[in-house]
């Protein structure tokens, strides 16, 4: 029952992830810390000091209102887990150093917390998700927002996208 429940919303969520994309151009995010698809150093995880990575940002078009940070997991035992959630980034920004956040909104993640919580996987090895969203509007949501209501908002508004992928499995 938990992985029917969990596959369903799974399959909700890719029409929703790829209505977001429906004509959008692509951005880059890239980070000095890891590269696409390679491990992301306990640093930035709950084994380490759990601070966020640094993270260039690259590609914005010209007509961005506003960006949008999302990071998380697509291989949670429970489904899509959020771990960093930020709009109303000023679109031209171009870098997020390490162990901070960019200006903007910080949403609730799925800790229940405001900010940047990094991986912290159950056994086996899990990919992270650094995903940056340019928008035609700012959202008009307040701090503390879930990603239910980030992803709602954002629907029919992004107007070009980007993302990055990391790995990262417990020692322990």
């Amino acid at each position: 029952m938990r992985m029917s429940i969990a596959g369903g919303a799974v399959a909700m969520l890719f029409p929703a992830i790829a209505s977001f994309a429906a004509g959008g151009a692509t951005m880059k995010i890239t980070s000095s810390a890891f590269h696409e698809g390679a491990n992301i150093s306990s640093k930035f995880t709950c084994d380490g000091s759990d601070t966020s990575p640094p993270l260039q940002i690259a590609g914005v078009p010209p007509g961005a209102k506003s960006l949008v940070l999302i990071v998380d997991d697509p291989d949670a035992p429970g489904g899509l887990f959020t771990h960093w959630l930020i709009w109303n980034i000023p679109p031209h920004t171009n870098s997020i150093a390490e162990g901070s956040a960019p200006k903007g909104v910080q949403g609730a993640n799925d800790f229940g917390k405001s900010g940047y919580r990094g991986p912290c996987p159950p056994p086996g090895t899990h990919r992270y998700s650094f995903k940056i969203f340019a928008l035609d509007r700012e959202l008009e949501l307040g701090s503390g927002a879930k990603r239910s209501q980030v992803d709602a908002a954002m629907k029919g508004h992004v107007i070009a996208q980007g993302e990055l992928v990391g790995r990262y499995a417990r020692k322990k």
